[in-house]
């Protein structure tokens, strides 16, 4: 691995949005709807932290239909190591609104909108 690419991962690591994006997305495959609402965060923010997540190989897309689905990328031995490591530190109770936002949003969800 690069030392750019190194950088680029410990970048995506230090900040508190992105840490809590990684911990909801332990859960499962998120769409940005979800995210924005459980962070209550506007989305072109949730957008911003999700492309530096990315772009440092930490969280992957899949496109179902309109919608895009991130989740966690694994398929690197090393970060996968990396974020299972991180995530370990961080308990649910540290992000416990932003899954009782997740649930409630989840459960009050219009089917015709963010139907994930």
């Amino acid at each position: 691995m690069k030392t750019s690419e190194l950088t680029k991962v410990f970048h995506a690591l230090s900040d508190e949005t992105r840490l809590k994006i990684l911990k909801l997305l332990e859960k499962g495959e998120l769409c940005v709807c979800e995210i924005v609402n459980a962070l209550d965060m506007i989305q072109p923010k949730v957008s911003f932290h999700l492309g530096v997540l990315k772009k440092a190989g930490l969280v992957k897309i899949t496109r179902k239909g309109k919608w895009i689905l991130y989740s966690l990328d694994d398929t690197d031995l090393f970060k996968r190591f990396l974020i299972l490591s991180v995530l370990e530190k961080i308990s649910n109770e540290e992000i416990k609104k932003e899954l009782e936002n997740l649930k409630n949003f989840k459960d009050s969800q219009d089917p015709r909108y963010c139907k994930t």
